[in-house]
């Protein structure tokens, strides 16, 4: 059963007492503050959705009655950047030196030798189950798409998608090199795929080739056309001349591209030229591009060299993105895989380490939203807010202020579905054994 509060109410109707709320995702006009970027609320809820937000002691008094005791309330998790088609095949695959070209030769390997499609569907179950128990309500995956992957693994996401439809919204976008967009067969491969399984978004790694401008041109023309997103890894590297999120941004304008684009990583971007990286950062709030960044990921892979002490991290330039005006957000990315050893996509351990390798804090500010309100709009989903009429899922700690809450795992936490507390213990890892022994 769910803990941290175990007389979480089973009624139809009743109160949260004495909540401590982020201003970031709550309507806290008339709400007292309660420091920190924070306000104090009850929340009432019925029949599954939030029916007010109140100053504390106001609403039905006859109501159930959980106190919180100023523990805070967050909204369902919103995770826009994972890999879950690759996840937890450490154990069989494992990346020796660390590196990016290391992750990339260890996961092709793996590809091509067990990515069946019971391998791939039961890795992919596991981590929708951790991701659901952590408190997380919508999750972007990106797939491996390689002619006879794509045939395999989009068919499991469809399946995924519908079984776990009310728990977790899953959404996912294709990945292949951007010069494979140059190649008719790939693209009808990658299209039929995505338009068949009910998909509705396109994306690729960008980096400097002699195909991108026209590989890019492809996939615009394509998602333009057929009213798609796009979703683009781009410049994953500390090479100061990648600088594909510029020409992302010329194309996007160039294009007058109407859907939503969302790119991840920019790593690029934190070692290029002052002058060079605000250039770029203006192109990319006129093409109203958001931004996901991967900080504990690519804080594993960049400036890794055997002997050496990393000095260049990669984390791409968030807050000067923000003040431009560009929506900003955190994401798992890989979990147990060659491209990350670790991670269980839970996004409260995204968050905390977030704010502490960029800076979240001092003021707190609307930085929460990088996990719930910000992806939920990058991604079209009904998430990330605490709002009079939406879902009552929510994430309830015993934490009452941010050092506390960031302090420790949170293990603890309550998750509510539709107002209900779930089960929150995670999926032990044996369940994977027999899967792994491939």
């Amino acid at each position: 059963m769910a803990h941290g509060f175990a007389t979480a109410p089973h009624a139809p109707a009743y109160r949260l007492a004495r909540a401590t709320l982020p201003t970031a995702f709550v309507d806290a006009a008339g709400l007292p503050p309660a420091g920190d970027d924070t306000v104090r609320a009850d929340i009432l809820v019925g029949a599954g959705r939030i029916e007010a937000v109140l100053p504390p002691g106001e609403g039905d008094p006859s109501l159930p009655v959980l106190d919180l005791d100023r523990g805070m309330v967050w909204p369902g998790f919103v995770d826009a950047h994972t890999h879950i088609d690759k996840g937890h095949i450490w154990p069989r695959r494992p990346n020796p030196d660390g590196t990016f070209m290391g992750a990339l030769t260890a996961v092709t390997g793996d590809r091509e030798a067990n990515w069946s499609r019971d391998d791939v569907a039961a890795r992919m179950e596991f981590s929708l189950r951790c991701a659901h128990a952590h408190g997380t309500v919508a999750l972007r995956t990106h797939i491996d798409s390689r002619i006879g992957q794509t045939g395999i693994t989009f068919p499991v996401f469809a399946e995924l998608r519908d079984r776990w439809a009310g728990r977790v919204a899953l959404q996912a976008s294709p990945l292949f090199a951007i010069d494979l967009a140059l190649d008719a067969r790939h693209m009808d491969d990658v299209v039929g795929n995505v338009a068949e399984h009910g998909s509705v978004t396109l994306g690729s790694v960008t980096y400097a080739c002699p195909q991108l401008a026209e590989g890019l041109g492809t996939l615009f023309r394509i998602a333009g056309a057929k009213g798609w997103n796009l979703d683009f890894h781009v410049d994953e590297t500390l090479d100061p001349a990648a600088a594909s999120l510029r020409l992302i941004a010329q194309t996007a304008i160039a294009h007058g591209f109407e859907g939503s684009i969302l790119v991840g990583h920019c790593c690029s971007l934190s070692v290029q030229p002052d002058d060079e990286a605000a250039r770029t950062m203006d192109l990319v709030a006129q093409a109203g591009i958001a931004v996901v960044s991967l900080p504990m990921c690519n804080m594993y892979l960049q400036s890794r060299a055997a002997g050496t002490t990393p000095r260049r991290r990669g984390v791409t330039l968030l807050h000067e993105l923000k003040a431009r005006g560009v929506s900003v957000m955190v994401a798992s990315d890989n979990t147990r895989d060659p491209f990350y050893a670790y991670g269980d996509l839970d996004l409260l351990e995204v968050y905390r380490e977030a704010t502490r390798i960029a800076h979240f804090d001092h003021p707190v500010g609307d930085w929460p939203a990088a996990v719930t309100a910000a992806p939920a709009a990058a991604m079209g989903v009904d998430h990330g807010r605490i709002a009079v009429g939406g879902p009552a899922d929510l994430v309830l700690f015993r934490a009452r202020t941010w050092t506390e809450l960031l302090s420790r795992p949170q293990s603890d936490r309550t998750v509510l579905r539709h107002g209900q507390p779930i089960d929150t213990t995670l999926p032990d890892y044996r369940d994977l054994d027999a899967v792994l022994a491939g």
